[in-house]
Formats: structure tokens, sequence, C-alpha cells
């Protein structure tokens, strides 16, 4: 037995504006909660407390690297329930990860549409302020959490295929640009002390949701015709980005495909830190 669910772009947005307000809520539950029980043990948040804990931890995160991506984390403990962190992650321009296990799954069987894959290449950066809020009585950097977090990210392309047609012509053009984004998300996790200096930090799950803009731009191996610039812009425009608006612009010597419009993701991860 199937079932399919459709769901129209608006539906998305509003689903996704939703949970950002609970995100917010929840942020702001948290810290108010997280507040109350630093009052209880005589302390303040914006006060740090006298105590042997380690408050510096440095991590890496481990889910990130068979993805090609280096993610890494500073978390500064500012009191027994809350505490800052930046996250800085970075992929060097490189081609896709999983290649074969992508086009095996997606049953993709044209060998000029394996070679374009085989060929593009994509790279990204991402930082990612948060305020953590800790929720149990272990507290300092330890047990479950819930953090608001930004998160500014830009996207490389470089020979991004575009295969089109025109008539009985079939041709590709490759795009190469950046995309940058911003967004708000929330983010529900948990840390544990694995002796003294060790941390093992879960990311259980976050989503975050802002808005994208770029530029990817391409050059024709020659002049296009007025149908042959229809045809591509029409292909251009259905490339098919979740959210994302895709405005399309073709001369007869260039193409660019314009991103500006809302932009989501999720975050995952589990990290190996360094206390001190």
């Amino acid at each position: 037995m199937h079932f399919e669910l459709t769901f129209t772009k608006t539906t998305i947005m509003r689903i996704l504006k939703s949970l950002l307000l609970i995100a917010c809520t929840c942020g702001f539950v948290a810290g108010a909660h997280a507040q109350s029980l630093d009052k209880k043990s005589g302390s303040s948040a914006g006060k740090p407390e006298r105590t042997e804990e380690k408050k510096n931890i440095i991590k890496l995160n481990l889910m990130a690297l068979p993805l090609k991506n280096f993610s890494f984390q500073y978390e500064r403990v500012l009191s027994k329930h809350v505490s800052l962190a930046l996250g800085v992650r970075t992929m060097p321009s490189s081609t896709l990860p999983f290649q074969s296990t992508f086009i095996s799954i997606a049953d993709v069987t044209d060998q000029q549409t394996i070679d374009n894959l085989t060929k593009f290449k994509t790279g990204n950066f991402a930082l990612t302020p948060e305020v953590r809020f800790y929720l149990s009585k272990k507290g300092y950097g330890r047990g479950f959490y819930i953090v608001p977090y930004y998160r500014y990210a830009k996207f490389s392309s470089e020979e991004l295929p575009v295969e089109y047609t025109s008539g009985n012509t079939t041709a590709t053009i490759r795009l190469k640009g950046d995309v940058a984004t911003h967004n708000a998300g929330l983010l529900f996790g948990a840390q544990w002390k694995l002796g003294k200096a060790v941390s093992l930090d879960w990311w259980i799950l976050g989503a975050h949701y802002g808005q994208s803009n770029g530029t990817l731009t391409g050059t024709p191996s020659q002049a296009l015709t007025q149908q042959e610039q229809t045809d591509l812009r029409s292909e251009i425009e259905s490339l098919e980005i979740p959210l994302t608006k895709i405005k399309a612009e073709v001369t007869a010597n260039s193409a660019k495909a314009i991103f500006d419009g809302p932009w989501a993701g999720i975050r995952s991860g589990l990290t190996l830190g360094i206390r001190f």
C-alpha cells in the first residue's frame, strides 16, 4: 500500500514559519527556565561562577567528515545553565560525496547525466553562533539542552551542468557562482563528559529557516538563437530546489540563475571535544 502527500510551496512556507515561531518561543522559555535555575543556585547567567568545572570546549563534528565537511565548534560555559558557542564549517571545492550511491539510488542511467554529476564540484562555508540553555541539574555544559541559533552559509558552485533541448539539439551549459543564506533556527541536543577532559556532544535534531540570494552564471560554447534562449531559460527556472525561487536571465552569450527567496535546512551531528 502506498500513500503520497503533496504540499504546495505556500503550505510549506507557512509550516516553516510556524516552526520558527515555536523555536523562538521555546528559546525564550528555556532561557527563562535557565535563569530561574541560576537564581535558585545563587548565580547569574551574566556572571561566571566559581567552580572547578572546565569552561572551554573545542569540538570536531565526526558526522561531517564523510560528507567532506570540516566542522568545528568552540563553547564557553557562562554559568551552570547557560553557555555560548560558535560553529565553523567548511567544505573545500570538491566533487559530490557518495557519487556512486547517489547515482544508484536516483537510478540514473543516462551516461551524459552521470558524467555531469561526476564533474560537478561544490563547496560551502558556514558560521553558526548560538546560545545554549542546559536544563539538567548537572549543568556546566552537561545534559540535555535547547539552542536558538543563527546561521550564515555560503555555497559555491563550479560547473553546475544544466542540460536543455532546443529542437533536435541537446546541449549543456555549466553555471558557476555563489549563493548566500541567512537563517534562524532551533536545535535540541545532549552533551556528556567522558573523563576529565573529553566531551561527547550529540546534536539530536535542529531546523532553520531564512532567506537566500546569489547568482550562478555561465557562457554557452556558441551564440544562442532566440529559441535556444527561451528553452534554456525554461530549463533553468525548472530546477527543483525546495522553497527557493530561481529566476533566469538568458542572452545570446550568457546565462544567469538568480536565487532570491526562502531557504530551509536541518542540522544534526556528533562531536568529540576537549575541555580545558
